[in-house]
């Protein structure tokens, strides 16, 4: 059976969204994004939430644009090669290609797909991930700590949920920023 692993960046202080939208890490950090590149290769079915799918399609056309570092290339191909499900209610059609939406967010779908999976699924986004969380889907989370406090926004732990983890990996970078690996007990 495949994993689900919620992963994202997030500030010092818990928070996945800043309220003003800056969480205080550069995207150009060749150290980290190679990294997180690597830690993802293997997964086979991104979980997207329409904000978030919107955000992560820059990935489809990347390759386009001039004097694009290697690192980058390979994270755009291995994002290209993996399935995409995009769930929105207001998502006329998808812009990559992989991809399909839905319309609800199914706990017993999901269940399918990581029993039926021969890779690992990512959920993206703390509102769908709230809710896998809920369901008790997920099966690994994986934080991108920077290192900057941002005081609000939309937190990385949903509220009202307890969740007993396992530390299992950690590594610090060059630029601050601290990463930690948690499966679930």
């Amino acid at each position: 059976m495949a994993k689900l692993i919620y992963s994202m960046i997030t500030s010092l202080d818990g928070y996945a969204e800043a309220a003003e939208g800056d969480l205080g890490w550069d995207a150009g950090d060749q150290e980290v994004h190679s990294f997180i590149g690597d830690v993802f290769r293997h997964v086979g079915t991104f979980l997207y939430g329409r904000r978030m799918y919107e955000t992560m399609v820059f990935w489809e056309t990347v390759h386009a644009a001039p004097d694009v570092p290697p690192h980058i290339l390979q994270y755009a191909d291995d994002w290209r090669a993996a399935e995409k499900v995009v769930y929105s209610t207001t998502l006329e059609s998808a812009s990559s290609a992989k991809t399909r939406i839905e319309r609800t967010f199914d706990p017993d779908a999901v269940r399918r797909l990581k029993a039926e999976a021969d890779h690992d699924l990512s959920v993206d986004g703390p509102n769908l991930a709230a809710q896998a969380i809920a369901a008790g889907l997920v099966d690994e989370y994986h934080l991108f700590m920077t290192t900057s406090v941002v005081g609000g926004g939309k937190r990385f732990f949903p509220d009202g949920v307890r969740l007993d983890l396992d530390l299992v990996e950690e590594r610090t970078f060059d630029s601050g920023m601290i990463y930690a690996r948690y499966r679930t007990r």
